[in-house]
């Protein structure tokens, strides 16, 4: 006797375990690795933790009644990444606060040694090996989250359980892009305009807000030096919204809801440091009241 078992359905992951595991109550044998059949990838070791984390939360706060419980999933976990990589990013933080705090001097040099570039760039080195700061450190944050966006890409677009998962307003799947733009008026007109015009200008809400909150970020860390530099990092946020309005908007989500608790843990750094910053002065020109002095 032979018996060949077959399995035909959609690849979720709770499923896919149930038959891993086996029941010996109807004598069903256990399937080993069977949740394999979900491509993880060839970093999988980043896409499963990352998927198991995600499915946590989403399976907590499915038990309490929440129907965008992927969505709140994702903000979740992104909380969770910032406190377990705070220590690890937290020496770059601190040299970018200082860097923006050096500007008033690093102006003055850049005025004294105008037609001078290479004397220019030798004093701004000196200066900050005299004030023991990384110009380069601002880079390490960005290099680590890097694991992390190819995980939840990963995530979104091979697990069954983010298809189709909504969120909170117009967002009906967090595996889909999102689905308004200028054409359909930001989601008033009911119609999907994705495939009658080019990508480019199909740049829906979350694509926009993730931009801003970029260029907040922007504003908190210390300017290049080199004024084509600058005029590069400008034009930065509109590249990037423009790239992410064609991504999933739980992978734009992340991104953004990323971007404002780095400005917050930035902040508090820079306020730690005493060192100037724009959202200060935004708050001393809406309150009317002058800034503190430190």
């Amino acid at each position: 006797t032979y018996t060949q078992r077959f399995f035909a359905g959609a690849k979720r992951y709770e499923l896919l375990r149930a038959y891993q595991a086996g029941n010996e109550a109807t004598a069903e044998q256990a399937i080993p690795r069977f949740d394999d059949a979900i491509d993880w990838g060839n970093f999988w070791f980043l896409t499963r933790p990352f998927f198991a984390m995600l499915h946590w939360f989403g399976q907590t706060f499915a038990s309490w009644g929440i129907v965008f419980n992927f969505g709140l999933a994702i903000l979740a976990s992104t909380v969770v990444i910032k406190l377990f990589m705070f220590p690890l990013v937290y020496q770059s933080f601190k040299s970018m606060a200082k860097m923006r705090g050096l500007q008033p001097k690093m102006k003055e040099i850049q005025e004294r040694y105008a037609a001078d570039k290479q004397r220019q760039q030798q004093e701004i080195l000196k200066l900050y090996q005299t004030e023991k700061i990384n110009p380069v450190a601002g880079c390490v944050p960005i290099l680590m989250q890097i694991p992390v966006f190819f995980a939840l890409y990963k995530t979104l677009t091979v697990t069954i359980e983010m298809r189709h998962a909504p969120f909170v307003g117009w967002i009906h799947d967090l595996s889909a892009r999102d689905p308004t733009s200028l054409f359909n008026l930001f989601g008033l007109l009911p119609y999907d305009v994705s495939g009658l015009f080019a990508g480019a200008l199909v740049i829906g809400v979350w694509p926009i807000i993730y931009g801003v909150s970029m260029l907040a970020l922007q504003a908190l860390s210390p300017p290049p030096t080199d004024p084509m530099q600058a005029q590069i990092f400008r034009f930065l946020p509109v590249l990037f919204a423009v790239m992410f309005a064609a991504f999933p908007a739980g992978l734009v989500i992340y991104w953004t809801w990323s971007n404002v608790l780095t400005i917050g843990q930035q902040y508090i750094i820079m306020r730690r440091f005493k060192v100037d910053n724009p959202i200060d002065d935004l708050i001393a020109r809406f309150s009317g009241k002058p800034k503190a002095q430190e």
